[in-house]
Formats: structure tokens, sequence, C-alpha cells
């Protein structure tokens, strides 16, 4: 029998959001001042109102604080799940108010698509878009990649951060508690950011001509949207914008790293880095980008849509890499991209649908759920043909010596086959639409697993009910189900409970 929440309950939760609306009411200071420097006065209104909103709704929250402040488990989950919906909703208020789309849905669309870090966009005329709003698009990236319920914890600290932390889709507990965990996590984001922009800023000002503002607003724009895999960005033609090899090969230096979990990036910095090649994760996403990397320049190849090798493999290269860690940036239009028939795109969509690493900004299945499966597979495979009394090998190395279990397995299969689930909702709401399999199929992996390539089908004129499906492939694939799932199960109890 299903228990029907309580006014506590509803307490509770309201002031844990409470908390983290009023850390997003902090960060809105930045694109409102961004506003007001540049002289961008509608914009300024706009995001004074959502600037006050998110600190009104905080303010509410941490006022009715519950007699017992801490959280368990199915209050965090509740927690996540509604952060995730809320924040994009008030944060579509400048994009709303800007004038660049035609309904209130489509902002929403674009902000939900900004904070999971996606990149699908509804977006007209972007190449004359406002640029505080520009910078809030992608600093929703940044909010979202990192994980706004970890700025909340590294602000807040008490008890409870476990459930949070983990409802935002992150395994890995990097350090002995969440807050310190959380804190590290900012710490190499602030380091990156700095190389990041320096070098991209660089770079737009020495080679590609651009004055200073300029270099330094492109390289923090590209910076929010590589790193945090989200693939905004702030021209229509993406990075192909920039025709520069140095700047692509920058932007991969920084998607590679927003697709590697906190954990090999603390032990790429405290060491021993050895141990890092020994991760199953690691050796399967180096097998799987190899994988799809040659079938895409195979199917490349037989399409004779490139001249010359030096041109198939760049262009190969970097859209594998952006598809395989979830960043969504392309060098070739969507039009473009849908020619890339066969093995090609095959490739692409595969990539796509495997994801990054786990406690990454990527999204996707990941890796070491990929690796644990085929693991799984393998050692089931042996055990019918070894002699019956045969003892198989369970371990595997990540991050130290672990056991493959059945709870493990069960788990890994669970999540895997809710994601090929999700993929194929959107593929036949495509395909009811009349949107042929290929092109229904790939944009559908690329909202679940939260990537932003496009070969079209994400357009302002498409059906409300597909651009609904795909927000809720955005929020599903970005938290991973089970803060979802709690989410649904509260209501149900809510309304059907005793």
């Amino acid at each position: 029998m299903l228990i029907r929440p309580v006014a506590e309950d509803f307490r509770v939760i309201g002031f844990y959001m409470g908390r983290i609306f009023l850390v997003v009411a902090a960060a809105s200071l930045l694109p409102l001042t961004w506003a007001g420097i540049a002289r961008e006065w509608h914009p300024f209104g706009s995001f004074l109102l959502m600037t006050g909103v998110f600190a009104l709704l905080g303010v509410i929250g941490v006022r009715i604080a519950p007699k017992v402040s801490e959280l368990d488990w199915s209050h965090g989950m509740v927690v996540v799940a509604l952060t995730w919906l809320i924040v994009p909703m008030m944060g579509a208020i400048p994009l709303l108010l800007s004038g660049h789309f035609g309904r209130p849905l489509d902002a929403f669309f674009d902000a939900m698509s900004g904070l999971t870090t996606t990149g699908l966009s509804l977006l007209s005329d972007v190449d004359h878009l406002a640029s505080s709003i520009n910078f809030w698009r992608h600093f929703l990236q940044f909010l979202g990649g990192q994980g706004i319920i970890l700025a909340a914890l590294t602000i807040f600290a008490g008890t409870g951060g476990i459930t949070l932390y983990f409802g935002e889709a992150r395994d890995e507990r990097i350090l002995p508690s969440v807050t310190s965990t959380a804190r590290f996590i900012w710490a190499v984001s602030v380091v990156h950011l700095i190389f990041g922009v320096t070098a991209l800023g660089l770079v737009g000002w020495l080679v590609l001509g651009f004055d200073f503002d300029r270099s330094i607003f492109h390289g923090l724009m590209t910076f929010f949207a590589g790193f945090d895999t989200g693939g905004f960005s702030p021209q229509s033609t993406s990075i192909g914008y920039y025709h520069s090899a140095i700047f692509e090969g920058v932007t991969a230096l920084l998607m590679v790293a927003g697709a590697m979990s906190f954990g090999l990036h603390y032990a790429l910095w405290r060491g021993p880095r050895r141990s890092v090649f020994a991760n199953l994760e690691t050796r399967t996403i180096l097998s799987t980008f190899g994988f799809t990397m040659v079938l895409t320049l195979l199917g490349l190849a037989a399409t004779g849509l490139f001249v010359n090798v030096a041109g198939l493999t760049r262009q190969g290269f970097f859209q594998i890499l952006s598809a395989h860690t979830g960043t969504g940036f392309s060098t070739v239009p969507p039009v473009e991209l849908a020619r890339w028939g066969g093995l090609a795109f095959g490739g692409i969509a595969i990539a796509m649908a495997l994801g990054g690493m786990g406690s990454s900004t990527a999204g996707g299945v990941k890796s070491l759920r990929i690796g644990l499966t085929v693991k799984a597979v393998v050692n089931q495979i042996k055990q019918v043909l070894l002699p019956e009394h045969a003892l198989v090998g369970t371990a595997y190395n990540q991050s130290g010596r672990k056991h493959l279990t059945p709870v493990l397995i069960q788990s890994v299969m669970i999540i895997s086959l809710l994601y090929v689930a999700l993929y194929l909702l959107g593929a036949g709401i495509g395909l009811a639409y009349g949107i042929p399999l290929q092109e229904s199929l790939f944009e559908s992996v690329s909202a679940s697993a939260n990537v932003g390539l496009s070969v079209g089908v994400t357009d302002p004129s498409m059906p409300i009910l597909l651009e609904l499906v795909y927000m809720l492939q955005m929020w599903a694939g970005r938290l991973e189900f089970v803060a979802v799932f709690s989410l649904l199960g509260f209501a149900y109890a809510w309304v059907r409970g005793k």
C-alpha cells in the first residue's frame, strides 16, 4: 500500500528546493551584470525578472523549514527531478522575452536543452542574438554540466547531500564527503575554464584575427559548451564558422576533458596515472571510439563526399568525437550531415548512443555500463563453454579491483535497456509524423543521449508532441531515470495513496 505524502514531506522538499533556487538566483546575477555592462536594457529587464522569480521561490522555500531537515532518499530524488524541470522553466524567461522564439514552449525547449547540456535548439537568428542572452544560454550549459545541485552542495553543507548527489546521475564519490567531492569538481572546472578561455581566446585573436573582446567572448562561449559537452554555439554554423583546424583542436581537448569522469580527472591530478589505463571504463571508451571512428571513415569514403583523405579524416574525426563525448558541436551543417548515409550515419548514431564516461558531463548509456555489459556476456559464454564446476572470474579494474555481482549486472542492464527504450520512443513518434526512420532515430538518440547533433528534424515548425517528447528525453536521459521515476511515484502516491 502506498503512503500518501503529508505536509511535512512537502516542507522538506520545498526547503531544499528553496536553497537550490537561491543558488540559481545568485548565478543569474552574472547575465544580469553582463546585460548592464553591454547596455542591453531589454535583456537586462528580463534577467532582473528571472532573478527576482528565483529569489522569491528560494525565500519561500527556506522559510517553510520542516521540523526535521534531514533529507531521505525519496525526498532527495524528488528535489532533483523537480529542480531540473522548474529551473529551465523559469530560466526560459529571458529567452522568451528576447523575441527569437515563436512560442513559449520553444523557449522552454531551449532552456531545457541548455541545462541538460543537449544543444538542440529552436532559436531563430542566433547570429543576431544579444550577447547577454547568448551568454545565458551557454551559462545554462555550464550550470547543467557541473550540476546545479553540486553548486548548492558546495555552498550549503548538511545532511542529505549524498541523495542529491546520486540523484543528479553521479555515482562516483571521489573524496570522503559529498561536499568535498563537489568542491573538487568545481575546482577542476575553474582550472579548465582558465585554460580553455585563454587558449581559444588566443586562437581567435592571433589566428582568426578577431578583436580582443570578440576573441574572449567566443572563447568563453565555446568553453562553456565544449567542456560541459553542451553544443550550443554563438553562431548558427557551430564550429564550422571558424574554419580553423587549430580552433577545432583546442575545442576537441575540451570535449575530451568534459567527457572524462571526474574520478579520472582526480587520478590524473593526484596519481597514480598509470592505473588510469587499467580501468575498464577507459579501455572501453577507447575501443568504442576507435570502432565508431573506423566505421564512419569507411562510410564517408564510400559516399565520395570528400575529395581528399585529409578533409575526410578531419571532418570524420571531429564529428565522431563530438558525438561520442555528447557535445554536439559540428563542422558541417545539418543538411550535409543528413547526407552521411550508410556506415557513416550509423557510426555517428552509435557513438551518440554509447556516450562518454560515467560521472561526467556527457550523456548516453556511458562507457562503464558498456564495458560491464560486455564483460557479463563474455563471462556467461565462458560459463557455458567451460566444464561444469569451473570458476569464471568476475573481477574488473575500475579505480581498484572490484567484482561484477549479479545485482550490479541487473542495474547496468536495466538502465541500458531504459536508454534503448527512450531512443525507440522518440523514433516511433517521429515515424508517426512521417519522418524517415534514419532521421527519426538519429534525432531521438541525439535528444535522449543529450548530444545535440541534428539532421534538421529539430526545427521551429516541428510538431508540438514531438517537441514535448524530445524535452522528456533530454530530462530523463540527463538524470538517468531514477529521479524521474521517483517523482512519478511520489505524484502517484499523492493521488492514490492511503
